[in-house]
This record gives structure tokens, sequence and C-alpha cells, in this order.
């Protein structure tokens, strides 16, 4: 199970960075990274693929911060 926490925390760090050089704002980062595992969560109820994965949680945080500014 740590194995499993370890990776899901680097993940959303790397979606968090992502985030954070397109707000240059962290606290709206920590927002979009937020929605965008929301929202891909929603999308992805029965997928498993991780390019699928990766794919839709890049384009939830470009939208979101597209959105934001």
């Amino acid at each position: 199970m740590k194995a499993k926490s370890s990776s899901f925390d680097s993940l959303v760090d790397s979606y968090y960075s992502f985030a954070s050089r397109l707000t240059d704002d962290p606290r709206e980062a920590v927002v979009l990274t937020r929605d965008a595992f929301r929202s891909t969560r929603k999308q992805l109820r029965n997928r498993r693929d991780e390019v699928a994965l990766a794919s839709i949680l890049i384009s939830a945080v470009i939208r979101a911060g597209l959105i934001a500014a």
C-alpha cells in the first residue's frame, strides 16, 4: 500500500508542478490540480489505460488554466 501511495503522491506532485508553471500562483495550482483529478475520476470510471489517464489529466489542467487566465 505504501508504494501505491508514493506513486500517487508523485503523480499529484507532477501535475501540481505543471499547474504551478501555468498559473504562477501556488493556491491556484492547488485548485487546478484538485479539479483535474476530480474531472478525471469522473471520466475514467471504467478505464484503466495509463496513457488515457495522463492525457485526460493534462487536458484538464490546461483547460482549467485557460479558464482561470
